[in-house]
């Protein structure tokens, strides 16, 4: 590895030199024996892209529109907890560093930065994503988001119970490390009426509080509270087969967010990306974020080829932000984006509406 850091490799490496390993573990790992991880990178290096020549390509766009905006990549910053851990601040810096990229900043609930200082912090275009611990907490935290200026509702599905992950579990005093993402829960009114001291006073009990209150599933009958909830686009989280894309299309949803949590939920499931191309085509005419797996450009061409209206990326700028901070963060989704342009370049692809599955073959993967 060069001293200076040219690609999500590369930061990966120093991320878990410079970590405490719980840190580390924690932004690495995944479910059982993170087979499934694998998979969601494995997936990738099937698919090809066909090169296309005498195709004038001296002017690239990769810009796209989502819900009525512009943004000058087709790729966000996806929802992740603990962020304040990887570097002091983490969800403020993240906010900067998607304004700075001229893209969308999806705000975790499960962030060290509240809804209002994270927007306090930036101009930028940001959305919160939402878990379902109690339905009046939520209602709150929606009005709290709609309050403070975020532009969309991601709800998450698939961690109403959080997954068996070996790293976690090894981790001897990982649930201290909830402090540092549970900032939202602790300025929540609706969830400090719980508490029977100030989370500061004690912080073993608001967890253990959290950890009460966490754990309702949602079903299809809870679908129609849920888009009461808010007039912003609503877009549901973890959606993986095209029935269920049917549903939350037909329950009135603005948008289908394909994921299995980059394999930190579940182990045995399909690779997401395999997943997207039904889930696209059973959203008719819904756009369809991706995420799971992604880290480079070449995976962010493969997954719009695929039908993704846009991507979110995840561990590769938590790497970013261990390493540098602000800067950090943009140097990795800028280097992500030039290789999208270079290969869009190099391979006879103009536009990102030139990427269709048409332009891509399927290989035989051998282990």
């Amino acid at each position: 590895m060069s001293t200076k850091p040219v690609n999500v490799e590369d930061y990966r490496i120093l991320a878990q030199r410079r970590l405490p390993k719980i840190i580390f573990d924690y932004l690495e790992g995944g479910a059982d024996d993170e087979m499934g991880m694998k998979h969601n990178r494995e997936v990738f290096e099937r698919y090809r892209l066909m090169p296309r020549r005498l195709i004038d390509v001296s002017k690239r766009d990769t810009g796209i529109e989502l819900f009525g905006r512009h943004q000058a990549a087709p790729f966000m910053i996806g929802p992740t907890g603990l962020n304040g851990a990887l570097w002091p601040k983490g969800d403020i810096l993240l906010a900067r560093a998607a304004e700075r990229a001229g893209i969308p900043f999806v705000l975790s609930t499960a962030s060290n930065a509240s809804i209002e200082d994270v927007a306090a912090s930036s101009k930028g275009d940001l959305w919160f994503q939402l878990y379902i611990v109690q339905r009046k907490l939520a209602e709150q935290m929606v009005r709290r988001a709609e309050a403070a200026g975020y532009r969309g509702i991601v709800v998450t599905l698939d961690t109403w119970v959080t997954g068996w992950r070996p790293r976690d579990l090894a981790a001897s005093n990982f649930p201290q490390l909830r402090g540092h993402c549970l900032a939202n829960y602790f300025t929540d009114p609706v969830f400090r009426s719980h508490l029977g001291k100030d989370p500061a006073d004690d912080l073993a009990a608001t967890i253990a509080t959290w950890a009460r209150l966490f754990g309702n599933p949602l079903t299809w009958d809870d679908l129609p509270w849920l888009r009461s909830l808010t007039t912003l686009p609503l877009l549901v989280k973890g959606i993986c087969h095209p029935d269920d894309a049917r549903r939350a299309k037909d329950g009135g949803v603005d948008g289908i967010y394909c994921s299995n949590h980059g394999g930190r939920q579940a182990d045995g499931g399909l690779p997401a990306l395999d997943c997207l191309p039904a889930v696209v085509d059973a959203a008719d005419g819904l756009p369809v974020l991706f995420d799971s797996g992604i880290r480079s450009g070449a995976d962010v061409i493969k997954a719009l080829a695929l039908g993704a209206a846009a991507v979110a990326v995840g561990r590769p700028y938590a790497y970013g932000l261990a390493i540098g901070g602000t800067d950090g963060i943009v140097h990795v989704l800028r280097s992500i984006l030039a290789e999208a342009d270079l290969i869009m370049a190099v391979d006879g692809y103009p536009t990102l509406a030139d990427l269709t599955r048409n332009t891509l073959r399927r290989t035989c993967h051998h282990d």
